[in-house]
C-alpha cells in the first residue's frame, strides 16, 4: 500500500467535498471537546444546534465549570444519553485551569508534549481514547488517530476486517489499523477526512464505490464484501419497562415533580410523580384520570412503556422527595425526550402549560 499516495487522494477528496461545521473552524480545544462530546451519540444535523446553545451560554470552560449542574441538563435537554452532560460538567470543574485549555499550550508547538496532552485529555470523565484522539489531533494537530464509528466502517472495508469492532480484541486491531495508517504530518486533515468518507461516501449501505478515493487499495471492493462490514457484536436483548405517571393539577396551576437520584436512566433529570408497575400489573391496572396519554419510548437497551394520567385535584397531594412547581415553570426545569412529548401532547394543547420562555 501506497500510504503517500493513499493520503493524498483522501485529503484532496476531502477538501473538495467536506462539509462545513464550527468546530473545524476552530482549533479551540474546549469548543473541539463540546463537539466531540454532542456527536458520540448524535447526527451531525441534531448536534449542531445543540453545540450553538451550549458555546452560547458557556462560551469557555471556566463558565461551564460554574455554572449549576441543573442548568448543564437544561441545555442538554432532548438529546439523550444524560451521562454525557455530567461527565461534560464534572470535565469542566476538574480541568477548568488546566494548561491545556490555555492559548499558550496550542502556541507552543511542542509536540513532544504529545503524551502529557493525550493523557491529560484521557483523564477527564467521559473522554476515552477517540475522544481524546480527536482533541489530540484536531486542537493540536498530535498524530494520534480519531475512531469514530465512520472511521471503523471505511477501516473493517479498507482491510476487509471481520473482527467486531466494538469488542476488547476488536478495538484494540482498529487502533493498530488506525495508528500504522496515520498521516503522522497531518493528523488534523488525515483524521478530519477520514471521518469525513465515513460520513458521506462510505455509507451503512449502497456506498458509491466506484467514485471512492480508495477503491485502489479497498479489500473489501475487491473481495465483494463491502455491505457486510463492519462487523459488531450481537447486541443484548431489549427489556420492557413499564413506568405510570401522575400529572397532578391544582386549582392554581401547580404540579409536582421530583429529581431522578437513583443510578439509573435520566439521573438528576426532573419527572412527574412516576410508579414503575411489572408488564402484567400495567396491562391489568385500570387506571382513571381526566386525560391518558400512553408512549413507547426505545433507548438504546430498554423499551419503556409509558402511561401519563392528569388527575385534577382541588390541592396537591403530600408525596415525598417532590417539589411544588407552577406549570408555567416547567421549561425551567430538564426533562427527558419521553416526558417533553408527554408535555407537548397533554399540557399545551389543552392551555394547562404556557410556551416555553424565549
Amino acid at each position: 500500500m501506497n500510504k503517500e499516495l493513499l493520503h493524498n487522494k483522501l485529503i484532496e477528496w476531502y477538501e473538495q467535498n467536506h462539509r462545513i461545521l464550527p468546530w473545524r473552524e476552530t482549533d479551540d480545544p474546549y469548543k473541539i471537546w463540546i463537539s466531540e462530546i454532542i456527536l458520540q451519540q448524535t447526527r451531525v444535523a441534531q448536534g449542531m444546534e445543540y453545540y450553538h446553545r451550549l458555546i452560547t451560554r458557556f462560551p469557555d470552560i471556566q463558565s461551564l465549570a460554574q455554572a449549576h449542574e441543573d442548568e448543564v441538563l437544561l441545555y442538554w435537554q432532548g438529546l439523550g444519553y444524560y451521562s454525557r452532560a455530567r461527565n461534560l460538567h464534572k470535565a469542566a470543574q476538574l480541568m477548568k485551569n488546566h494548561a491545556i485549555f490555555h492559548q499558550e499550550m496550542r502556541l507552543l508547538g511542542d509536540k513532544a508534549r504529545g503524551e502529557e496532552i493525550f493523557a491529560a485529555l484521557k483523564s477527564m470523565p467521559g473522554v476515552g481514547d477517540y475522544t481524546a484522539g480527536a482533541i489530540a489531533s484536531f486542537a493540536f494537530n498530535l498524530p494520534y488517530p480519531a475512531l469514530d464509528g465512520n472511521v471503523y466502517r471505511v477501516l473493517s472495508r479498507l482491510y476487509d476486517c471481520e473482527i467486531a469492532f466494538d469488542t476488547t480484541q476488536g478495538k484494540k486491531h482498529f487502533r493498530q489499523l488506525a495508528e500504522e495508517l496515520l498521516d503522522k504530518e497531518r493528523p488534523r486533515l488525515f483524521n478530519s477526512a477520514i471521518m469525513e468518507l465515513g460520513a458521506l461516501h462510505c455509507v451503512p449501505t449502497a456506498p458509491d464505490c466506484s467514485t471512492c478515493p480508495l477503491n485502489t487499495w479497498c479489500k473489501a471492493l475487491t473481495n465483494n464484501t463491502v455491505e457486510l462490514l463492519p462487523v459488531r457484536k450481537p447486541r443484548p436483548k431489549v427489556r420492557d419497562r413499564y413506568l405510570e405517571y401522575t400529572i397532578y393539577i391544582a386549582r392554581d396551576k401547580t404540579t409536582l415533580i421530583h429529581q431522578r437520584k437513583e443510578n439509573d436512566i435520566w439521573k438528576h433529570l426532573w419527572e412527574f410523580v412516576c410508579a414503575e408497575r411489572t408488564g402484567e400489573e400495567a396491562i391489568r391496572r385500570k387506571v382513571k384520570g381526566e386525560k391518558i396519554l400512553e408512549l413507547t419510548h426505545v433507548l438504546s437497551h430498554q423499551k419503556l412503556h409509558a402511561r401519563f394520567v392528569i388527575k385534577n385535584v382541588s390541592e396537591l397531594p403530600e408525596i415525598p422527595d417532590t417539589v411544588v412547581v407552577s406549570l408555567s415553570d416547567l421549561d425551567n426545569y430538564a426533562f427527558s425526550r419521553l416526558t417533553l412529548k408527554a408535555i407537548e401532547k397533554l399540557l399545551i394543547p389543552h392551555r394547562l402549560f404556557l410556551p416555553p420562555k424565549q
